[in-house]
């Protein structure tokens, strides 16, 4: 009994010595933390650098997209460029025209005028295309094509598993009914992911007041590409051939418009056998000839489809069912009596 007690009052001399040793060390991390904490905060201040008040106005203007088709690293780092005048607003491929201009305004510059880009899908094939054999994998292009480049016969067709719809960030693309990718032209802002996704590099930027294109991208003769796919490009020439401005040739067995010779007039589309060259001009103008007209036969011998006749000094007339509305006539009246009736769409996407 007596031990305890004693032990128990060694105890009680001692507990105030083993709280001295527990709070001294305590004391002194919390007075290092809090000395480290002041000098840190001294050196942000010090050692700040000075965010330039344009490029936070100018990224504030920014669509805030980050995706990347302006070639910098996100909206933070196009504001950068933009306020080292590395780079001009007409770059931000996810901007519309308003936001354009407040963003020349805001640089103090002019806005260039651009022709807006869009995805074109350089396939039509879809389920016109052969089967080589069944995939029973992943719904991936990119797993598909670890399996023999895909299980389509056409080895340069679209797979159709959607790899580039998932990938655009303004939903622009989606599977279309003939099992390819459709692209929402008023959507897509031609960034540029769906082109970098796509496994088969069936997907380019093409210009936005371009109705004409080629929706194949088989490199095979003929014969085998006609196999494999029934909307298949060919290379018969008929294209090259038709064209009245000398904008298609053919390399690799395969069809190629050049955009900036391109007129739109679409005749390549209608001679074309196989379908492989698209025409998305919703509706086509027709010329008009009106009675200021002095017959100089100008207009006649620049028309490709010879839609204008008429004699020497007598007003022309146009057959509208020969008219594809390319205005290859239009500049070239001295008098300006020729003018276009229905524009097509694609005059008004220059932004």
């Amino acid at each position: 009994m007596h031990s305890l007690i004693i032990q128990a009052m060694i105890s009680s001399l001692q507990a105030p010595a083993l709280g001295e040793a527990v709070a001294i060390p305590a004391a002194l991390l919390g007075a290092t933390g809090l000395l480290l904490g002041v000098g840190l905060a001294v050196a942000a201040r010090k050692l700040a650098v000075e965010k330039d008040p344009l490029v936070a106005e100018l990224e504030a203007l920014l669509p805030g997209a980050n995706c990347g088709g302006c070639g910098f690293p996100g909206c933070s780092g196009f504001a950068r460029a933009l306020a080292e005048k590395r780079a001009e607003p007409s770059c931000c491929v996810a901007a519309n025209a308003a936001t354009l201009s407040s963003l020349a305004r805001a640089m103090g510059v002019e806005l260039s005028e651009q022709v807006r880009k869009v995805a074109l899908v350089q396939c039509n094939g879809g389920r016109s295309a052969v089967d080589a054999f069944a995939y029973d994998g992943p719904r991936s292009c990119t797993s598909a094509m670890l399996v023999m480049g895909g299980s389509k016969a056409c080895r340069f067709g679209c797979l159709g598993m959607g790899d580039c719809v998932s990938s655009c960030p303004f939903g622009a693309l989606s599977m279309g009914e003939k099992g390819i990718p459709s692209v929402n032209r008023e959507k897509c802002t031609g960034c540029g992911k769906c082109v970098s996704t796509c496994p088969k590099k069936l997907i380019v930027l093409w210009p936005g007041n371009r109705e004409v294109a080629v929706a194949c991208s088989n490199r095979e003769r003929g014969p085998v590409a006609r196999k494999g796919c029934g909307v298949a490009c060919i290379a018969c020439g008929k294209c090259e051939k038709e064209c009245p401005v000398q904008a298609i040739a053919i390399t690799d067995f395969l069809s190629r418009i050049d955009a900036a010779k391109c007129i739109n007039c679409g005749i390549c589309a209608t001679v074309c056998p196989t379908g492989a060259i698209i025409d998305r001009a919703p509706a086509r103008p027709r010329a008009y000839i009106d009675t200021s007209c002095i017959g100089c036969t100008i207009c006649a011998k620049v028309c490709p489809t010879k839609a204008i006749t008429g004699e020497l000094k007598q007003k022309h007339e146009v057959d509208a069912a020969k008219c594809v509305g390319c205005g290859q006539c239009v500049p070239k009246c001295p008098k300006k009596a020729i003018r276009l009736m229905g524009s097509l769409a694609y005059s008004k996407e220059v932004r």
